[in-house]
């Protein structure tokens, strides 16, 4: 058997999950998982279906039987092989958490992603990618050289057929260009201060104003710096006790979880974009499973 999910994106109508039901069964399909939302305000209708195809129907006979239904519904549609690893380039500058955690999870199996190139314009972590038999690319980024780095970005991205990038605490403004041409391609992961701590060292301004939650925000990357869509965040309580020092590190922790919880849904095609904001759907039985431990 193999293994697909099907997500669909239209206005809000009646019986939309009647005719996507029936059409798996006339297809051979067996649904496993599936989860609906509709928004009352904006009327539009989301649903992810995860489903075992018994007969052997494949992707392309899939699409082609399935384009009548969502030409009635003016549905927007894809399906997905969930056995199929999605291709990412990472992005990193000097501070290593996320690369690092993310890389231990894509070797035990934890997300289903394939790291087809790390992304810095520094060479600190090269001997770390490079040992993990990922290819690494050092393109340096000054004022004066915005646009060509850029374009030796999207040469990488393009080379390796890339289907998502990810910021893993990358500290460089991308253009309006390039996040125009990534819409929904991009995640980002940066502390949840904003916007009451900006600038630099944000942890130790929330230190100094005595704040008692930190925690991290991961969204898609926007012409608007650090307002994309939100799909994941998460806070961890601290007291006075704590030290600027405790704060940072503590925020490195929900800093990697959130980014890796992010990364997950996106990958596992949970995400749906709706206006400023997302539908994250939870994951499917047997979602956060690991190949192996250690």
């Amino acid at each position: 058997m193999t293994k697909f999910c099907l997500t669909v994106t239209c206005q809000t109508q009646r019986g939309i999950v009647a005719a996507i039901a029936t059409f798996l069964a006339d297809q051979g399909c067996n649904i496993t998982d599936s989860s609906q939302y509709d928004d009352m305000e904006t009327g539009q209708f989301f649903m992810r279906v995860s489903f075992d195809s018994q007969k052997g129907a494949d992707h392309a006979a899939l699409e082609a039987a399935f384009a009548s239904i969502a030409e009635a519904f003016d549905m927007t549609f894809a399906f997905h092989d969930e056995t199929r690893k999605m291709k990412v380039v990472i992005m990193v500058s000097r501070f290593g958490h996320c690369l690092n955690d993310l890389l231990y999870r894509v070797r035990i199996g934890a997300l289903p992603v394939e790291i087809v190139a790390v992304i810095s314009n520094h060479m600190d972590y090269q001997k770390v990618v490079v040992n993990n038999d990922i290819p690494f690319h050092c393109i340096r980024v000054t004022k004066d050289n915005k646009p060509e780095a850029e374009a030796a970005i999207m040469r990488v991205v393009e080379d390796t057929e890339a289907e998502l990038i990810v910021l893993a605490r990358y500290m460089q403004i991308l253009s309006d260009e390039m996040c125009t041409k990534m819409s929904g391609r991009i995640i980002n992961i940066h502390h949840s201060f904003l916007p009451s701590f900006k600038g630099a060292n944000p942890y130790k301004q929330a230190y100094a104003r005595g704040v008692k939650l930190i925690g991290a925000t991961s969204h898609y990357v926007t012409a608007d710096l650090d307002e994309g869509p939100i799909i994941e965040q998460d806070v961890v309580r601290i007291t006075h006790a704590q030290s600027a020092e405790d704060f940072v590190s503590l925020g490195r922790d929900v800093e990697s979880a959130v980014l890796a919880r992010a990364i997950h849904a996106h990958a596992h095609h949970r995400v749906f974009l709706n206006g400023n904001k997302t539908v994250v759907f939870p994951a499917s039985p047997g979602g956060y499973s690991s190949e192996r431990m250690g």
